[in-house]
Parts: structure tokens; C-alpha cells; sequence
């Protein structure tokens, strides 16, 4: 399936048990499931492979990556012209509506991997075998993480428990609150921190530190700033993350002049010590542009690299996803990650006689150099666009920091020494020394930790939902307040629910 969970035959044929049209609606309508629990789940090797098949969604995100960015005020939507690809058009422009392409394949890919998730917790009592609560764990760890995603996009969905959805499902089961659906991530996210070890065995999976992470995460969210806090705490204090820093450099990075947070980004830099949870790619094509579910590459990459580039280090792309020059602007004087953020073209080319790209919509001189294409093997299988091997570092140890420095800010207590302290550790990593510490407290401290979020976390698909949850929407130009807040369920799914959904608000 990837780089480091690999798919087996068996595992292929699970694929087929878990495979829909190429609509993938909320539940597998139009296929019939091949292989059933009457001769499934009768092994250990079974469950492994339906696992498997729950990862395997994951690198669906990359949807959600382009679109957290294109939705925010970081970047514009680009492509090669104002209709390419309409989905992302509309996002950036505030003008989407339950019938916008882009959105349905968020709905759809994040509903099949609660779906894949929920197949082997209904099943979960069939088999004993070595290991299962492991299994159990990451499989309650990755519905969190997908249910996660589907609560930020579409706000209250429904949900089933441990079972799988059916077809007439749509037209009984409401949806949930938000309320509910926090709470049943918090559930999963609990069971799954006390119940996965802190080492992965294959690099890409889940561990405690990954399970606590996004369960501080979900606290955040919802605003239980203390529980976020303490289990933030409880994740930084096991030791088993740090930030990237000198020392980690190799001697191959070192001589390619790259900083520690530069180094992040590359292909060395990937599963680092850094990572608290990665979503792995491989160049291994596996779909088209007509079916992008089954394409193992990392998507967002070859979407957001320069059109017709020629020249070194990176490599050509689609345009999209082209950081403003709000976000440029947005760094600091001396602040190591705008040069690893922003790909200033003007320079570039100024450094590198003979490089070129050609200009296409929206063209700003600047790209997301965290995630654009990277030049690489030429043996590599299929549309090099489609296809790149670059890993999304999904959550971050930068990112635990910055939101436990925000939860201990917005506890019932606060505790802006806590708070400044793990603020200050990103930024001593971002200047390298101290003379650029924080020193205000209270709701100054606050606006500092969130711009501080912003030029750490830019580029990688966050912004949208941090100006959301914090009420910093009039950032976002275009946005209608009590509207824009949530995406659209999609039209065709409020049709087979035929009343039972109602609509967001304003749409």
C-alpha cells in the first residue's frame, strides 16, 4: 500500500470486500461485498489485512490538506485556468454549494474509512488471537481520525457504533451533534492511547503518542482546554518527541545546506523524531486522475508544483494551492521557516540561471515549497504529477507545543509560563537563538500563539480550521459568517436521506 504498510495479496482481495463505485457514496450502494464475516475474520492474519484496508484511506487526505490551505487566507486556488478544477475554485472563493465535486470525495473517502474501521470492530469478538487489543486500538484510533476530519468539513454526521452502514441507513439514522461525535472520538481516542505501544512496528502506523495527540487535539476543537492541556502535557512529558534541531542533521543534509526545519520536508526527513503521526506515499501510481482513490501518491504535491518548471531540485506541477502575499508577508525578519515555506520564483530563478515554469492562473511568483514536487529517480511508475512519495507529516511535535501552549492559555487556570514556554521552543528553533522569546500573558499571549501557528504550520492544510475554531474568520476573504463555518453536505446524499438530514446553514 506504501512505503512501510504493505499490502499482500490477501489484503488485495480485502480491498474488493471493501470497494464501492467510483462514487463511493456514504454507504457501498451499488457493490456487494465479496467477502462476508461467515468466511472472514477467522484469523489473526485476517484482521491484520482488514487494517490494512482501513489505513489505506488515509492517503485520501490529501483533499483535505489542498483544501484546509485553498479555504484559508495562505493560499489562492491557482490551476491552469479560473475552471480548473471548479471544487477548488469555489472553496477559495467562498462560493461552494452542496454540488461541488471536490467536497463529495472529502464526504465520500473519509465515510469509507469509517466504514473499513467499522467492518472489523462489528467483528471484533469472532477471533481471539495474540495482539488484537493492538489491532482494536489502531483501528479505533484511525475511525477517530477520519470521523475527526469528517466533523471539522460537515459538523454533526451520523454514526453507528461498531457496525458497519447499510444501504436505507440515510433514511433512519440521524445525524449525530457535534457534540456526540466529539465525545465518540474522545472514546475511541482514550481506548486507543492506553492501548497501542509508543513504538511503531512498521513506520505509518499509530502509537500512544499519535492517539494522544489527536485526542488533545479533539479537546482543543471542542474547547475543553483543560483536558487538552493535561493530556498535552502527559504527551510532551513521555520524552519520546522532540523538535528537529541541529544535532539530527546528516552529514548529507549538512552539506545540502539544510536547516533542522528544512529538513523536515524531505525525503530524509521523513517518520523523524519530529513525527507524531505520518501519512505515508510511495510512487507506486495504483489510479488516474479519474479515480484518484487509488493513487498511492501523495497528490497535494504534484497539484501544488510550478507549471512547465524546468530546472533543479524541484520538479513540474499543476499550479494549485499558490501561497498569497499575506502569507509572505506573515514571517518575521530573520525567521528560518519563510525559505522553507515559500518558494520566492523570482529568486529562485535569479540563484539558478536557466530555470523557468510557466505562469498560469492566479500566478503569485510563489509556491509551497514544504509540499511541491521534488526531483527524484526517473524509473518512477506512471504521471509523475500524481504520484509524488513525499509523506504529509499530519501532526506535528511543532503542533503539540503550539496547542498546548493555546489549551494551557484558555484552561480555567491559565498558566502562561507553561504556555510561553512551549511557545518559546518554537521559536527558538525558528531564529535559533533566544532574543525573540514571547513575554506577553493573557489574550496578548493568545494572538501570538495563534500567529505563531500560522507561519509554523503554513502550507500544511490547518489554517482554515485554526481561524474557525478561534472566530478569526473575517481573516478569510469572501467568507459568510454563520454559513462558511461548515462545508455543505453533499446534495446527493441529503437526496437519499430523502428528509432525514437537514442542510447546514445557508446552503
Amino acid at each position: 500500500m506504501k512505503k512501510y504498510i504493505f499490502v499482500t495479496i490477501a489484503s488485495a482481495a480485502l480491498f474488493t470486500l471493501f470497494a464501492t463505485s467510483c462514487s463511493d457514496d456514504f454507504v457501498d450502494r451499488p457493490v456487494a461485498y465479496s467477502i462476508d464475516s461467515e468466511n472472514y475474520f477467522n484469523s489473526k492474519s485476517d484482521y491484520d489485512d482488514a487494517l490494512i484496508g482501513a489505513y489505506d484511506l488515509l492517503q485520501t487526505t490529501f483533499v483535505n490538506v489542498l483544501m484546509g490551505e485553498i479555504a484559508s487566507d495562505n493560499t489562492f486556488a491557482g490551476g491552469n485556468n479560473p475552471t480548473d478544477v471548479i471544487g477548488y475554485q469555489q472553496v477559495d472563493q467562498m462560493t461552494h454549494s452542496p454540488v461541488n465535486a471536490e467536497t463529495k470525495k472529502l464526504w465520500d473517502w473519509m465515510f469509507a474509512g469509517v466504514q473499513r474501521c467499522n467492518y472489523i470492530l462489528e467483528f471484533k469478538d469472532k477471533t481471539d488471537f495474540e495482539g488484537k487489543t493492538q489491532v482494536l486500538a489502531e483501528t479505533r484510533f484511525l475511525r477517530a481520525y477520519y470521523q475527526f476530519e469528517l466533523v471539522k468539513w460537515f459538523g454533526g454526521i451520523p454514526m453507528k457504533g461498531d457496525v458497519r452502514f447499510s444501504t436505507g441507513d440515510e433514511k433512519s439514522i440521524p445525524r449525530s451533534s457535534v457534540a456526540e461525535v466529539y465525545a465518540a472520538i474522545q472514546e475511541d481516542l482514550i481506548y486507543a492511547s492506553q492501548n497501542l505501544s509508543a513504538t511503531a512496528s512498521q513506520q505509518g502506523r499509530a502509537t500512544s503518542g499519535s492517539a494522544l495527540a489527536l485526542l488533545g487535539k479533539a479537546y482543543l476543537y471542542d474547547k475543553k482546554f483543560d483536558k487538552a492541556a493535561s493530556t498535552f502535557d502527559k504527551l510532551i512529558q513521555t520524552g519520546n518527541y522532540h523538535l528537529i534541531k541541529s544535532s539530527d542533521l546528516t552529514a548529507q543534509q549538512i552539506t545540502a545546506g539544510l536547516s533542522p526545519f528544512g529538513s523536515i520536508f524531505e525525503a530524509e526527513g521523513e517518520n523523524g523524531p519530529e513525527s507524531v503521526f505520518e501519512i505515508q506515499y510511495t510512487d507506486v501510481e495504483g489510479g488516474s486522475y479519474g479515480y484518484m482513490q487509488g493513487i498511492e501518491g501523495n497528490v497535494a504535491v504534484g497539484f501544488s508544483g510550478p507549471f512547465g518548471y524546468e530546472g533543479p531540485v524541484f520538479a513540474d506541477g499543476n499550479n494549485f494551492n499558490l501561497p498569497t502575499p499575506k502569507i509572505v508577508s506573515a514571517f518575521e525578519a530573520g525567521d528560518s521557516r519563510k525559505a522553507v515555506t515559500i518558494l520566492d520564483m523570482v529568486a529562485w530563478i535569479a540563484q539558478n540561471p536557466g530555470t523557468k515554469y510557466t505562469k498560469q492562473n492566479q500566478d503569485t511568483g510563489y509556491f509551497n515549497r514544504k509540499y511541491i514536487p521534488r526531483t527524484r529517480r526517473s524509473e518512477a511508475a506512471g504521471d509523475v504529477k500524481l504520484t509524488s512519495p513525499n509523506n504529509y507529516r499530519a501532526i506535528r511535535y511543532a503542533d503539540v507545543l503550539l496547542m498546548a501552549a493555546e489549551a494551557h492559555n484558555k484552561s480555567t487556570t491559565p498558566n502562561d509560563g507553561i504556555a510561553r514556554t512551549y511557545l518559546n521552543e518554537v521559536r527558538a528553533r525558528a531564529f535559533g537563538d533566544n532574543n525573540h522569546d514571547i513575554t506577553a500573558s493573557g489574550a496578548a499571549l493568545y494572538d501570538k500563539i495563534l500567529e505563531e501557528r500560522r507561519v509554523e504550520l503554513a502550507g500544511e492544510g490547518i489554517r482554515f480550521f485554526d481561524l474557525v475554531r478561534t472566530g478569526k474568520t473575517n481573516e478569510i476573504p469572501g467568507f459568510n459568517p454563520n454559513k462558511n463555518e461548515l462545508f455543505p453536505i453533499p446534495i446527493e446524499e441529503i437526496q437519499f436521506a430523502s428528509g432525514n438530514w437537514t442542510q447546514n446553514p445557508g446552503y
